[in-house]
């Protein structure tokens, strides 16, 4: 099984990448308070098809270039307007 994520696209200007922010609630080691953390995945979009905001999953893959190691599987749900 590849890892996959959940996460908002926040950039499309490149040529078949996008840009995909995943948050998540983690919590702290030593008094236990919930803190979000974030982290960009840079991912392969072949048709070109997400757009800034939609919500996607992306799939691990091998590297495909220096920074990405993820594609585009589906989107889950369109940004509105």
């Amino acid at each position: 099984m590849r890892k996959q994520r959940i996460g908002r696209v926040v950039s499309n200007r490149m040529m078949k990448t996008i840009v995909v922010l995943e948050e998540r609630l983690v919590e702290a080691p030593l008094y236990g308070k919930r803190q979000r953390r974030r982290t960009k995945y840079y991912a392969h979009d072949e048709a070109g098809q997400a757009r800034v905001g939609d919500i996607v999953r992306i799939e691990e893959t091998r590297p495909l270039s220096t920074l990405k190691r993820w594609r585009l599987v589906e989107i889950v749900r369109r940004a509105e307007g």
